[in-house]
């Protein structure tokens, strides 16, 4: 059995980590103020009634202490955190097909917190995010700063979620299957950390084809090299089954495009248009289906 306290003890050292101090630094460092409201829209709105320019100067210098920004995109008064995703892409297409309602949710992976924060206006009983990320754990904490939620924010990966300390009525993991060696044994650890009744709501690389098949690259895939399986959808509908879940439901599939994602002055690192043949945007450069995307509800 895993020792999740124990576990959580012991990721609170990586805050002391030579270059997360800087991050945790300038949590400390940010101004306090008053009068805040925040607007949640494709952008994370907040806006601070007594802060002067200075303040925001400051606050932005803090911000990019925490570079690289890949989820958002986060505004701040006048300042524009414009974060490698447009996360709000995703998230619009996702907002149909869900009700939180006074639930238990938790993110998988959840990076910086913006889909949590976003879901802050949907009146969910209780938020967790899992990332086992000290930069995005700080990047959480910064923005959090300023919305003062109560969202949990956990420094655990998918391996740890059936062990926490209580289920959940709906998963939201989105863009981690692919990360995982064991992609069956992954999908039965969320199942087994849902409530009866619950849902899974995932999305994966997917490639396209009728067979039960899968994608295994060899080293990278579009520049990123822990990609272990991309399956098709009737490939990731067994997986979901083979895993315990009774019924699948195919949301959408949508190709990666630059207008989702790319890169930014809050990046500074290689993006999307990077990952592609240069003369053949329907490949990545190492020949493989460019990145496509399918989105699943799975039912326990």
């Amino acid at each position: 059995m895993i020792d999740i306290d124990k576990i959580k003890a012991e990721r609170e050292k990586w805050l002391t980590w030579k270059n997360i101090i800087p991050r945790v630094e300038s949590i400390s460092a940010l101004p306090s103020f008053d009068n805040i409201e925040v607007e949640f829209n494709d952008a994370i709105t907040i806006k601070i009634e007594d802060a002067s320019q200075d303040d925001i100067d400051k606050i932005e210098e803090l911000a990019k202490a925490h570079i690289p920004w890949r989820k958002g995109p986060f505004a701040i008064n006048n300042l524009m955190i414009d974060t490698e995703w447009r996360s709000n892409i995703k998230y619009d297409l996702l907002r149909p097909h869900f009700d939180i309602n006074d639930k238990i949710v938790g993110d998988i992976g959840c990076n910086n917190g913006y889909y949590l924060f976003r879901m802050l206006e949907e009146n969910p009983k209780r938020l967790v995010g899992f990332d086992p990320s000290a930069i995005f754990y700080t990047q959480f904490k910064f923005i959090n700063h300023f919305i003062k939620s109560d969202i949990i924010y956990e420094m655990l990966g998918v391996e740890h979620i059936e062990y926490y300390h209580h289920k959940f009525d709906i998963l939201f993991c989105l863009g981690v299957l692919y990360h995982r060696s064991d992609p069956i044994a992954m999908l039965k650890s969320l199942y087994n950390s849902l409530n009866k009744n619950g849902e899974l709501i995932l999305d994966t690389f997917m490639i396209d084809g009728d067979d039960e098949i899968a994608l295994t690259p060899n080293k990278r895939y579009s520049k990123i090299p822990n990609i272990y399986f991309i399956p098709t959808i009737p490939a990731l509908i067994n997986w979901c089954k083979r895993a315990g879940f009774n019924r699948v439901e195919v949301l959408e599939t949508m190709v990666t495009t630059a207008d989702e994602q790319r890169a930014t002055k809050w990046v500074y690192e290689q993006s999307l248009e990077d990952f592609l043949d240069p003369n053949d945007r329907s490949k990545t450069v190492e020949g493989y289906p460019a990145p496509k995307r399918v989105y699943i509800k799975a039912f326990k």
